[in-house]
């Protein structure tokens, strides 16, 4: 230091510690100005210094005598320059950085003990722009002793940081902190980018992001180390390198994976964590169960897995056979794939329990069935694959039933049969045994015939017979044929057998149509005059064409009413009941399409039905695109009855084709499970769907949803089918929102109908869907369908709620017959409740035809604006859809209007006599108040207590609707 007037010294301080101070204390001297100034000092990388000061000063009061003038304090000053002006010193070049005054001083005793009490006083300067600097202490008449001097800047050190890296960093100023970036240190990778903040005192703060160890990699010691030999790791992270799992290594360090060991393999999607693995063994334990020419296997699961659970089974199929060799008496055996009738149960291939069942075997064969357990890793090893194999012979089997019967030829007294072989003869047929019997007796004739055809004599006219063929082989004889029914020619004038000739049967027809359109005129008459036939008039005639041949035409005189039915004319579809069949399987394969069952996959159950499993999967048919469908399944140990039934729905169904009636895509029913497979439906039954998406929709949605039910339904009507069960519920939906009619086996599903219930005349009937001539008289048409239309409009615009609420089926009725009619559901536009209530009318001739509901319907889509008007707030429209009456409620203006529109529902009874003193009173009715005047009806109940609150807060403003 280069000091002007300031003597070095030694000395103490308060802990006896030698010191050496420069100080000065002239105070006896008047225009005290003493200098000492530090050597020149290179700023480096600092931005502001810090000078920290220790010193001691005397107090003035503790000095006797004193001559000039006294101070405490004295000056610290700077001098910025960029090189050193050595001993070179001016005076007024330095700036004043603060006036240095002391915490504590000194006295004399101090003095005299040579205790000198230290004061610390830190200064800031800067920002400095220059190379380096001096610093300088001015005293101006104090007794100080600097006893030393610090000069720093402060810095946040080199760090490493969520393996990030940081750099010395120098604040800027006091006032913020400083972003740094940092660098992901070697093998690692930003996860997100590193940063971190340097405070004003050299402190880091806030660690953002940080960078992760790149795979074959862990963190160790805020560095990436490579994986030791024997570990590994194949993720980008900071976890722990892992062991290599079973029977795999890594030989070198930083590994991502660890390789198999010899004969074992890891499976494509298998992830580098798990073991590998080997083949599995064979199977063990094989049993073979024959039955004729079917074979049950069974076996266990193999001994080995190969360390995997994802064993599946793969059954083989070969025909074997001895071929001689070289003419000697010995052979070789040569094996052949078998044909591809055989037909395994499950499957064949990706079995995953340990039975299977194969059938349509050939008779008296040998076969050998080799089972293969096969795992994930299989396929990489074929050298290591086994299988255990099973030799078996099948049995001599009896032939299958014949099913196709054929009448040839009919006359009065003989008919001429044939038929077709069966399907599985099993051997050589010998010969076939027909039964044959009337219908009415019990006693039978049995015949033999060597062929496919025989022709029956000695038979009554005009007879009903019932006849069974089975076929008979070296095994005995096979299961009878379904029985086949047939008649003989009546013995009348006008019967014509098959040999007549094609220019007779013209001449007759004709003749019929001529007798046919006499009577038929005749009958216009008789009625024009009142005149009434006083017999019974039947003709029977006979039309024949390409399409419908040989169906009947009926007509009956007006004392029976004139009814005309069973016509099928060319070109015009009609619905056909398959009860009429006398063989409900015929009625089946005539309008379902028969499916092969590998053509289905089965992914998941989705419910349960009456007979079995309803189930969702997958429908892929040659040269076509696979489709979704949905499967019904018929359970195993069904009766006769339960089969014809479950079949039913499916004859039914496939006589419709209609886009908003659900679709048959075919059935199964030459193998087991039977199915029934339809399209598959992805949002199920509208009023789950509704209820899961309350609000959701506008109302062109839920009218483009009504429109597509109503043109299901007039499709229905126009074939002539009566649904007898239409409800939201029966209202399946698909993803584009399209609803489509479903559920047609009515007689056998309300059995099971939690909202069926018992009528007086037997049978159950959805009573709060069903029309009132329905319920009572069970007088089931077109018209009672449109009345539960009705109720699914009101379903669908109230989303999913419950018709007529908790009331009991009875009170249903009951209000019904009262003229009592559901409420407009709330926000419901009023040109579709005044749809309901013409759906509702008591007068079936009165209700709209599904040809005017979705004519109705166009217009609304036509016409959205009409859809805003709501019922809840205004009248009945004056332009009615329909030129019907209706049993909607008027509006009232006043409480007295009100009080007589109360007196006209179904409730009026109770309202007899009540009287209110004002429309502030009767708002304040709760349903208990409904309860005691004798209301006891739920859905009547909120409708009054909802008018009374449209009454209370709208009567100024206008009519309220009760």
């Amino acid at each position: 230091c280069l000091f002007l007037l300031f003597f070095e010294i030694s000395g103490v301080d308060e802990h006896y510690t030698p010191i050496r101070t420069f100080q000065v204390c002239n105070v006896m001297e008047y225009s005290q100005n003493n200098w000492l100034r530090t050597n020149w000092i290179p700023r480096q990388s600092a931005q502001k210094i810090y000078v920290e000061l220790k010193f001691t000063l005397r107090d003035c009061n503790s000095i006797p005598l004193v001559l000039g003038t006294c101070k405490e304090t004295f000056n610290l000053l700077y001098l910025e320059t960029d090189d050193d002006q050595g001993s070179h010193f001016r005076e007024h070049q330095f700036s004043k950085i603060d006036t240095i005054a002391a915490d504590e001083s000194f006295t004399q005793m101090d003095l005299g003990d040579r205790i000198l009490k230290l004061n610390t006083e830190v200064r800031e300067v800067g920002p400095m722009t220059k190379k380096g600097f001096y610093l300088a202490f001015q005293d101006v008449g104090a007794c100080v002793a600097l006893v030393s001097v610090r000069v720093y800047f402060k810095k946040c050190p080199y760090t490493v940081r969520n393996l990030a890296s940081f750099p010395d960093t120098v604040p800027i100023d006091s006032q913020s902190l400083v972003e740094v970036k940092g660098s992901c240190v070697n093998h690692s990778k930003e996860e997100e980018p590193p940063r971190m903040y340097c405070s004003t005192e050299g402190e880091w703060l806030v660690p953002i992001g940080k960078c992760l160890c790149n795979p074959g990699y862990e963190e160790r010691s805020n560095t990436c180390q490579m994986c030791r030999a024997g570990f590994y790791k194949s993720t980008l992270g900071n976890t722990e390198c892992s062991k290599c799992p079973p029977h795999s290594f890594s030989h070198h360090e930083g590994s991502l994976h660890c390789g198999c060991e010899k004969n074992y393999f890891r499976a494509e999607g298998d992830p580098a964590s798990m073991a590998c693995t080997h083949p599995p063994s064979a199977p063990r334990n094989v049993i073979s169960s024959i039955n004729e020419t079917s074979v049950i296997l069974d076996w266990s699961w193999p001994e080995d897995t190969g360390g995997r659970r994802d064993i599946t089974f793969t059954v083989v199929c070969k025909r074997c056979r001895v071929v001689a060799a070289n003419g000697s008496n010995g052979g070789t055996q040569r094996c052949e794939p078998c044909r591809s009738s055989v037909r395994f149960l499950p499957r064949a291939t990706g079995l995953q329990n340990t039975t299977v069942t194969v059938g349509d075997l050939l008779a008296h064969t040998n076969y050998t069935f080799e089972i293969e357990a096969q795992n994930g890793v299989s396929s990489l090893a074929p050298k290591m694959r086994q299988y255990a194999a099973v030799t078996i012979t099948t049995n001599q089997a009896a032939p299958s039933p014949v099913t196709v019967i054929r009448k040839e030829k009919t006359s009065r007294n003989s008919v001429s049969l044939s038929w077709v072989e069966p399907e599985r003869p099993n051997g050589i047929i010998l010969d076939y045994e027909i039964k044959y019997y009337e219908k009415q007796e019990t006693s039978y004739t049995i015949l033999r015939a060597r062929g496919c055809n025989v022709t029956l004599n000695g038979l009554k006219p005009n007879t009903a017979y019932l006849l069974q063929i089975r076929a008979r082989t070296a095994a005995g004889y096979g299961a009878s044929s379904p029985s086949f029914q047939f008649e003989t020619s009546p013995d009348s004038a006008f019967s014509i057998s098959s040999e007549s000739s094609q220019v007779v049967l013209i001449a007759i027809s004709s003749a019929v149509a001529i007798i046919l359109l006499t009577v038929l005129l005749y009958v216009l008459i008789g009625r024009s005059v009142h005149h009434s036939l006083d017999s019974v008039l039947f003709l029977s005639v006979i039309f024949t064409s390409h399409t419908n041949p040989f169906l009947p035409f009926f007509i009956f005189c007006r004392s029976c009413k004139w009814s005309i039915h069973a016509l099928r004319l060319p070109g015009v579809r009609t619905y056909v009941d398959p009860h009429t069949y006398e063989d409900p399987s015929q009625a089946v394969h005539e309008f379902a399409k028969e499916l092969e069952a590998s053509c289905i996959a089965i992914d998941k159950v989705v419910g349960a039905g009456e007979f079995g499993e309803v189930c969702s999967g997958r429908l892929k048919l040659p040269s076509k695109k696979e489709i979704c469908v949905a499967i019904k399944t018929l359970k195993g140990g069904y009766t006769d009855k339960q089969r014809r039934d479950f079949l039913a729905e499916a004859s039914i169904m496939g006589q419709f084709d209609h886009p908003n009636i659900i679709r048959l895509e075919g059935v199964v029913t030459r193998s087991k499970p039977v199915m029934i497979v339809t399209e598959y439906m992805e949002n199920g039954s509208l009023d789950s769907f509704l209820r899961k998406h309350d609000a959701q929709f506008t109302g062109i949605q839920l009218v483009g949803m009504l429109r597509g039910i109503a043109s299901g339904m007039k499709y229905l009507s126009d074939m002539g089918y009566v649904h007898r069960d239409l409800a939201a519920r029966n209202i399946l939906v698909n993803s584009n929102l399209v609803c489509k009619v479903s559920d047609f086996g009515l007689s056998r599903v309300l059995e099971d109908d939690p909202e069926a219930a018992y009528t007086t005349r037997g049978g159950k009937i959805p009573i709060r869907w069903t029309a009132p001539e329905a319920i009572a008289y069970r007088k089931f048409t077109s018209a009672s369908d449109a009345w539960s239309y009705g109720i699914v409009l009101w379903e669908v615009m109230s989303y999913g709620e419950r018709p007529y609420w908790e009331m009991s089926n009875q009170d249903v009725i009951k209000a019904v017959d009262e003229g009592y009619r559901l409420p407009p559901p709330m926000d419901c536009p009023a040109t579709l409740y005044q749809l309901m209530l013409d759906c509702w009318q008591k007068e079936r001739n009165n209700r709209p035809k599904f040809e005017q509901i979705v004519s109705i319907l166009d217009k609304l889509i036509r016409n959205p604006g009409s859809l805003k008007i709501t019922a809840n707030t205004t009248p009945r429209p004056t332009n009615l859809l329909l030129d019907r009456s209706s049993s909607e409620a008027p509006s009232v203006g006043t409480m007295g209007d009100w009080m007589d529109g109360m007196r006209t529902l179904p409730c009026k009874e109770a309202f007899s006599g009540v009287s209110y003193s004002s429309c502030d009173t009767l708002a304040k009715t709760s349903t208990e108040d409904l309860k005691k005047v004798g209301v006891t009806i739920v859905g009547p109940q909120k409708k009054i207590v909802s008018s009374l609150k449209a009454l209370d807060s709208h009567t100024k403003n206008g009519p309220v609707p009760v």
